[in-house]
């Protein structure tokens, strides 16, 4: 389903109300009341089988009988009549529906059974539905109140999605108090049908909105809620409150990784990947979406602050500090121009105090010292009405100040009456004004995460080279197991793994005899590790399963015996399979820890952290979600001590090593979704290397992988590497056809730069002297579930992109919209003709069911090609025309 259905939900012209009612405080009742009489300029229809006329209204019995086209219905009936009411509905053309009645899944199977009627009717009519157990939308631009609420939302730009009615309607009470305005509010209930995902893409293309922000509990389509997130992160900030961060009882997990890996670690993962700035509490939601859509968010974590009273300054500095945040450290000339303004008995140091004496003149002179320093990523201004200075005059004098300032502004005015009064000039001149300095410094350190969040989107990465091929031996592996009954890997198997990609594996030798052992051991040369091999013991350690430093053969005939005693006793019934014999690694520095699981919701997220047997006690680890590139494995890494460790003077390893083992890491875990559950603990790492020692595997043996369904097990769309192949042009030139990377940002820069005005504005309908990172990453670091583009890439003379096509996929993934470039010199030579075909097959690949782009009336080769490929060419205007082609 795509957005457009959306449109009858929020911006209707006819409404049916089914349960509508007479019955003072009913909730068909409060619903009616809300649509009347309230300035909504469409028409709304009572449906009530038993009244002839409901609050005044002609009511019809059911919505087949009204005789206009039905948009919207509002469905208050219980929950065992919906079925029938979805099925007029559909029946009637209605194509937006929303149910607040209750007693749906959370009543039991029942409950469950009439869910399952609803869907299948709901895909039979091509319906959207929001709810159940939903409290309904607001829509304050059109006046349009389709809820049981008491209070009716302000008008603002901030896009309010909640999870829970009860909630939902609270916030309208506190917003009325405090002056928060909406564009939408939107209950989602229980998303049967219209989820988080779903409105992000609706609300991210909405020109009334500036932000969303949303109130989780739980997301159920974590893939679609990430696309979107990511899609719209950067240009509307949205911002979320999750419940429910602890749980008091946890699974045991069977693996270090998903005792690790909790359910909160892994919403917090996810809302940093997909650009979404996470608050813990309701005002910071709303006081952040605002900040984010008023001033420019701060590149960096240091604050300027100015007060006219030491004690706020003093705890808005403890709380910056306890954030992560930093005090600016003011310039001489700053110092040096205070020192001529301010008395002398004033402390020149940030937190700046200007002394309860300060006029707004005082105030004035040290803004605009202090807004000239560069140190600053950002000012907080706290007044307390204690002395000179007005807060009315004082806000105006911000205000002015405030102009074309490129760095945030932030403001507390401590107090009611005049405070509030000036508190309002500067919320209606773009300036978040606070009344308290704590709201006003947490706001700031959400804005800077949400700076460090788009940066971790689109910051460009380095090329690793990672072997796609997937090793074939390596699924005889699982096969060999699954057939076995086995769904835990023995440590040779799991190292097979890491050995296939390239992962630094310490040499491994099996022996089932104490005679096999001495061999072994003699082989790989002394000092040896033995650890022993059962398919019933896991941690190997709690069994006492490891013994190191091992000298001799008398000691290894030793430690074989010791280790099947140990087997024993541990657990009787487990079957003594020998042992794995390694070389000890003598000099290492510490140890790491990588391990993936499988989350119901996220499907496989990957950990990094402290490695050997105190992984669980110190939890000292970073998570992410494959696919990783350069950067997101360095960010991965940088939220962990042990990699603060690995940085200092201490180690000389190259963190980029430590970045392609992860990327490599990624890439098994892409390439087998039979694997639920993934340990290599330890990674030794020494002074120039690292080297895993252990792994664990455990596979996934319920599902079987149906038919396209291979990367199902990601949250995030990977590199398509389908789409790769070879070909030539006219003049022999072999060149790789293949989707884009973000790495590729530097050869797109190239191409773009290299074309003639004529070309670049056949392409992008003006001419572009540069292109900035911003723009290009928007190119090249693409989500691969929304578009595609193909690069042609040759390495005749020197690695280049000579060509490019994209195609970029409406929200409900019917149709595309396409473009093609190719350089100047490379015209005429067949790519742009290949690239058309190229992007069409793709496209019917995607099963999208048409393609279209707009060509200028006087790019006649574009023109004449698409005609020539099936296009259907139409004009859209005197300066456009568009190619149009059916896929199916």
């Amino acid at each position: 389903m795509g957005t457009e259905n959306l449109d009858k939900i929020f911006n209707p012209r006819r409404i049916a109300v089914i349960g509508a009612s007479d019955r003072e405080k009913s909730v068909g009742a409060k619903l009616l009341q809300n649509l009347i009489g309230v300035g909504y300029k469409g028409v709304v229809y009572p449906v009530n089988p038993f009244r002839p006329t409901v609050q005044g209204i002609t009511a019809y019995p059911n919505v087949k009988k009204i005789p206009w086209q039905v948009d919207l219905a509002v469905i208050a009936t219980p929950a065992h009549t919906v079925p029938q009411i979805i099925e007029e509905c559909g029946a009637a053309g209605v194509s937006g529906v929303i149910i607040v009645s209750a007693g749906f899944r959370e009543a039991g199977e029942e409950g469950k059974a009439v869910e399952k009627q609803i869907l299948k009717l709901k895909n039979q009519y091509d319906m959207r539905i929001i709810g159940p157990n939903s409290l309904g939308v607001m829509r304050p631009r059109i006046k349009l109140n389709a809820t049981f609420a008491n209070k009716t939302a302000k008008l603002g730009k901030i896009a309010f999605i909640s999870q829970s009615a009860a909630l939902c309607a609270s916030v309208l009470d506190w917003a009325s108090e405090a002056h928060v305005g909406f564009s939408a509010v939107v209950s989602v209930g229980s998303m049967l049908d219209v989820d988080f995902g779903d409105l992000i893409d609706y609300f991210g293309t909405d020109i009334q909105t500036t932000s969303i922000v949303l109130y989780v509990e739980s997301i159920k389509n974590a893939r679609k809620f990430m696309s979107a997130a990511r899609g719209f992160a950067r240009a509307k900030p949205i911002v979320v409150v999750k419940a429910g961060r602890f749980r008091e009882s946890a699974e045991a997990a069977l693996f270090h990784t998903g005792a690790l890996c909790g359910e909160d670690a892994i919403y917090d993962a996810a809302f940093r990947r997909a650009g979404v700035v996470r608050v813990e509490v309701i005002h910071d939601l709303f006081n952040c979406s605002e900040a984010l859509a008023m001033q420019p968010s701060p590149t960096g974590p240091k604050l300027t602050i100015i007060t006219n009273a030491g004690g706020p300054g003093i705890m808005a500095t403890d709380l910056l500090i306890a954030k992560g945040g930093k005090l600016s450290p003011l310039s001489s000339e700053t110092i040096q121009a205070l020192e001529n303004v301010l008395p002398s008995y004033c402390s020149i140091l940030n937190p700046i105090d200007i002394l309860e004496e300060a006029t707004a003149d005082r105030f004035r002179k040290v803004m605009e010292i202090c807004f000239k320093d560069t140190n600053s990523d950002g000012f907080l201004i706290i007044y307390t009405p204690q002395g000179a200075a007005n807060p009315v005059e004082t806000a105006k004098i911000i205000v002015e100040l405030a102009r074309k300032k490129r760095r945030p502004i932030l403001t507390s005015l401590m107090g009611e009456d005049e405070c509030w009064k000036a508190r309002g000039i500067l919320r209606k001149n773009g300036i978040p004004a606070f009344p308290t300095p704590e709201q006003a410094v947490s706001t700031f350190m959400y804005m800077y995460s949400y700076t460090k969040n788009l940066e971790l989107l689109y910051e460009t990465p380095e090329e690793l080279s990672v072997e796609f091929s997937i090793p074939t031996f390596l699924k005889e592996v699982l096969r060999k197991a699954s057939r076995e009954g086995r769904n835990v890997l023995s440590l040779p198997e799991s190292l097979h793994f890491l050995e296939a990609y390239k992962i630094p594996t310490i040499k491994t030798l099996v022996a089932k005899t104490s005679e096999e052992a001495v061999n072994a051991a003699s082989e790989l040369g002394y000092p040896v590790v033995l650890k022993v091999l059962s398919q019933q013991i896991t941690h190997k350690s709690r069994a006492e399963g490891v013994v190191l430093n091992v000298w001799s053969p008398a000691r290894v005939r030793a430690s074989f015996k010791e280790l099947v005693e140990r087997v024993k006793k541990y657990k009787p019934k487990a079957k003594f399979q020998g042992v794995a014999i390694q070389p000890l690694i003598q000099k290492k520095k510490c140890e790491i820890f990588i391990g993936s699981k499988k989350d119901p919701y996220f499907g496989s997220v990957i950990v990094f952290g402290m490695g050997g047997v105190v992984v669980e006690l110190l939890k000292d680890v970073g998570i992410g979600f494959p696919p990783l590139n350069q950067v997101l494995a360095r960010r991965l890494m940088e939220k962990t001590g042990v990699y603060k460790l690995l940085e200092s003077h201490e180690c000389s390893i190259s963190a980029k090593l430590l970045e392609e083992i992860l990327v490599k890491f990624s890439q098994l875990v892409i390439d087998f979704p039979e694997i639920k559950e993934i340990d290599i603990n330890p990674i030794i790492v020494s002074e120039s290397d690292a080297v895993a020692v252990d792994a664990r595997i455990v596979i996934d043996t319920e599902k079987k992988l149906q038919r396209n369904q291979h990367h199902k097990h990601l949250v995030i769309a990977p590199y398509p590497k389908k789409y790769v192949t070879r070909w030539k042009l006219k003049n022999g030139t072999s060149v790789v056809l293949r989707p884009i990377k973000p790495e590729d940002e530097i050869l797109v820069h190239n191409l773009f730069q290299s074309l003639s005005e004529e070309t670049m504005r056949f392409r992008f309908f003006q001419v572009i002297r540069d292109m900035s990172h911003e723009t290009l990453t928007r190119y090249c670091n693409i989500d691969y579930d929304r578009e595609i583009a193909i690069v042609a890439e040759t390495k005749k003379e020197d690695e280049r992109i000579i060509g490019v096509s994209r195609l970029i996929l409406e929200p409900g993934r019917n149709c595309g919209e396409f473009a093609v470039v190719v350089g100047d010199q490379w015209q005429g030579l067949g790519l742009g003709s290949k690239l058309v075909d190229y992007i069409t097959e793709i496209g019917k690949d995607m099963r999208l069911e048409t393609i279209g782009g707009d060509i200028l009336p006087r790019n006649l080769k574009m023109i004449r090609l698409c005609i020539k490929k099936g296009f259907k060419i139409e004009p859209v205007d005197e300066d456009t025309v568009r190619a149009i082609m059916k896929l199916s």
